[in-house]
């Protein structure tokens, strides 16, 4: 749990993420169904919902992964839905993602793992850490002593546990310099004690770097414990919006809840 001074932190008011009547369909199916969301710079939001609520699918409509049907999408300045091809890599290295299987190269080191992050910024891509620029080197080995592996940075991606890949594909998301990080179930395969550290990681890292972070979850007891933002969604819908001190975990719950349309009205977790 993190320090509750720290959690009653303030994101800034600048929007940095937007989605504005978002709906994504695939095929006769409605992912995500007029959703509208800003998040702010050093805002750390937290997307809850049943699988197949859209919580994926809107990470991934923000850096244009997946091209939204109708709606607007804007982030870091682009606009995403209207992005060329050219404006969408450009955008990507300005955008963060860690993933729920951690996606290293298992038989390179940590450190050349950490080190691909800063490819965006390479003209020519690179065959061992050796052969990436002084700098660059030292940067890695910092943002590894962030994350608590120094003293892996020579050992095998694949020779660590799921808890500690996590945290080097946290070190190489950092050496992209993001300004804004998006995370898919970060912590789904890891158990609760790990799960707990690379929370604090990615809520650390959004304080002291101001970023922005989003994040999708299952579990209700760390998005209240590390998130500044709870937004739930059922159904391609944005159920609930609400700032997480002071949000009660039974009023979250609620997003879980198998609705009867015909119920509905005035409940507190419909859209307004």
């Amino acid at each position: 749990m993190t320090d509750p001074t720290v959690s009653q932190h303030v994101a800034g008011d600048d929007v940095v993420l937007s989605a504005s009547h978002v709906t994504k369909k695939f095929g006769d199916t409605r992912a995500l169904d007029d959703v509208g969301l800003d998040v702010h710079r050093s805002e750390l939001l937290v997307l809850l919902g049943l699988s197949g609520s859209g919580k994926s699918t809107l990470l991934r409509c923000f850096n244009g992964l997946h091209r939204v049907t109708t709606g607007r999408i804007d982030v870091a300045g682009t606009r995403v839905d209207l992005a060329s091809r050219g404006e969408l890599r450009a955008l990507r290295r300005d955008v963060g993602f860690v993933f729920q299987h951690f996606n290293l190269v298992g038989r390179l080191s940590c450190l050349e793992n950490v080190l691909i992050g800063s490819l965006g910024r390479l003209r020519m891509p690179r065959y061992g850490a050796s052969t990436y620029p002084k700098a660059l080197r030292a940067e890695a080995l910092v943002h590894l002593d962030r994350v608590g592996l120094a003293d892996f940075a020579e050992r095998r991606a694949d020779t660590l546990s799921g808890g500690q890949q996590q945290r080097v594909a946290i070190a190489r998301t950092l050496m992209q310099r993001p300004s804004v990080v998006l995370a898919d179930e970060p912590v789904a395969s890891l158990d609760p004690e790990n799960a707990g550290i690379v929370m604090d990681l990615l809520f650390r890292v959004c304080i002291e770097e101001k970023l922005t972070v989003v994040c999708t979850l299952h579990q209700v007891d760390l998005a209240l414990g590390w998130a500044h933002r709870v937004v739930g969604l059922r159904d391609g819908r944005k159920v609930l919006d609400r700032p997480a001190v002071g949000l009660a975990k039974d009023e979250v719950m609620e997003i879980y809840r198998r609705v009867d349309p015909s119920v509905t009205a005035g409940s507190p977790l419909e859209p307004a």
